[in-house]
């Protein structure tokens, strides 16, 4: 009896706390050891953490980097050189070598009216101030995501928003890198709380959802001249979200913001545009580049779309709060757009792996076999076979990830740890991943064109499909330790899922003890 009491004090001490609010409810805090590595159920990969940068108390010196604060996104160039890391809080993208893993450079977010506005492209009239009039182009921008552009040359990195905008209800703007001299050479403006943005396949122009209003705007930079680059149009996706808010008490933006507009792909032909929504109504906005139309949203996936990628013929989605990776050949999905009636139709079909809590940012192979994604509240990396669609792998990752890219060769990944609710994050985890059959590059990591034969380089922007990626040196394994960390994006678990479980774990536990007891 006296066993069966501590079994059942125990349990009710590992149940989350009913009613409570954060940060008792998240998940507990994880930390990666360099060393961790697990081989696939199948054998045939294998993936062992041999690097990390971390920021937070009582990590090992050795991998510390105090540059490295809510790092949000990582993009890897495409010549396998160097990597960027987007430290959201930070106000700073950072650059880094790939074979040695040192610092290249620091590139501050910080704008003075006056002595930066060289760098501002000319007003497009599209986007309109509501609650601000004075030194607008004084701040310091929060980087999201990035896209490189011109076979690399350059870094396209958003602002979450402006920093005098507390609730980012004006406009916000988009920084561009130079990646040979790895500094800002162009700002432009944008609409409210930009947070994708995406290349199209022919370098001829730039997308940026806006998470903020519905909207999304779309920018010609088919000439080599920075300073010929123009917005085209802003499209709108059903209607534009009407934004109020107090210009002195913050509000929460990632939430309730319309469709809350976010993963965003260009399909290979260069002719429609996919928008996840991860808000709303839910689905993926289509639009028409050739037309600059919004055709209206495909239904009938898992709700709370949060990243899109496209490969070898299927479209692949992270579904956010339900931890799911879904998929659908491109052709069915893009038939679906034909029969697209008041703005929406729903597609059935979709094939569906579970994989860890909070699904973020995906990506996949070269070859299209394996798709790694990024799960926030698991705080793991997982793999799915795409041959069967099912988990082949998992290993943890500092607490809470969500970017994650691949290199072009398949052999390295980087998982970004942002944090949330001011717990974990702080880090970036360097993965190298060994196959028992090497991934042969199918698609150009540039511009996505497909690989003929064995090309050393790509048919269509030149970029070398080898790159020149090597070893990343290893360090020591890291103490487990806590820091405190913001996080500005959508929350991916649900406190009611949670509840659920505890019922369930108090149920059993008063169903064993009534047994015992009876017995």
């Amino acid at each position: 009896m006296k066993k069966l009491f501590v079994f059942a004090t125990a349990l009710a001490f590992t149940l989350p706390a009913i009613g409570q609010e954060h940060p008792t409810t998240l998940p507990p805090l994880v930390h990666s050891r360099i060393g961790d590595s697990v081989r696939s159920t199948d054998g045939m990969l294998t993936i062992k953490l041999i690097d990390k940068k971390q920021n937070y108390p009582g990590g090992d010196a050795a991998t510390r980097d105090t540059d490295i604060h809510s790092p949000k996104s990582v993009n890897i160039h495409p010549d396998g050189t160097k990597y960027y890391v987007n430290s959201l809080e930070g106000g700073t993208t950072v650059c880094y070598d790939f074979k040695t893993g040192e610092k290249k450079a620091v590139i501050r977010h910080n704008f003075k009216e006056g002595r930066d506005d060289s760098l501002w492209a000319s007003p497009s009239g599209l986007y309109h101030w509501q609650h601000y009039s004075k030194n607008l182009n004084t701040f310091f921008g929060k980087p999201v995501e990035s896209t490189f552009s011109h076979n690399g040359r350059y870094l396209w990195v958003p602002y979450y928003r402006r920093s005098f905008d507390i609730n980012a209800q004006d406009p916000s703007a988009i920084a561009v890198i130079d990646t040979k001299t790895d500094q800002i050479v162009r700002l432009l403006e944008t609409g409210p709380l930009p947070k994708m943005i995406a290349t199209s396949p022919d370098g001829n122009t730039v997308a940026v959802s806006h998470w903020g209003n519905n909207t999304i705007g779309l920018i010609d930079i088919s000439s080599e001249n920075p300073k010929d680059w123009k917005h085209k149009t802003v499209l709108v996706v059903d209607y534009v979200l009407k934004l109020n808010f107090p210009l002195n008490v913050s509000v929460d933006r990632d939430n309730d913001s319309g469709y809350a507009l976010r993963g965003t792909v260009f399909t290979p032909d260069n002719r429609y545009l996919l928008v996840g929504c991860m808000g709303g109504g839910g689905g993926i906005a289509v639009i028409d580049i050739e037309k600059q139309q919004y055709l209206g949203r495909i239904l009938g996936m898992e709700p709370n779309v949060r990243h899109l990628v496209i490969s070898n013929g299927y479209l692949y989605l992270s579904i956010n709060r339900s931890g799911i990776v879904q998929r659908i050949k491109l052709s069915a999905f893009m038939d679906a757009v034909t029969k697209i009636k008041n703005k929406t139709t729903t597609l059935h079909g979709w094939e569906s792996c579970k994989v860890g809590g909070g699904a973020r940012t995906i990506s996949i192979t070269p070859d299209g076999r394996y798709v790694f994604a990024a799960c926030n509240t698991a705080s793991a990396l997982y793999v799915v076979d795409t041959q069967t669609m099912k988990v082949i792998a998992h290993t943890r990752v500092d607490s809470y990830p969500v970017g994650l890219d691949i290199s072009s060769d398949g052999r390295y990944l980087f998982v970004t740890s942002q944090g949330r609710g001011n717990q974990g994050g702080n880090a970036v985890n360097i993965f190298e991943v060994q196959y028992k059959e090497p991934p042969t590059q199918k698609h150009c990591a540039n511009c996505g064109a497909l690989r003929t034969g064995d090309d050393p380089k790509c048919p269509q922007c030149g970029v070398s499909f080898a790159g020149v990626y090597a070893q990343v040196p290893s360090t020591k394994p890291n103490t487990p330790n806590e820091d405190n960390q913001q996080t500005e994006e959508a929350d991916d678990y649900s406190p009611a899922i949670y509840l659920a479980c505890g019922g369930v774990g108090v149920a059993l536990a008063a169903g064993l003890i009534a047994y015992r007891l009876h017995k």
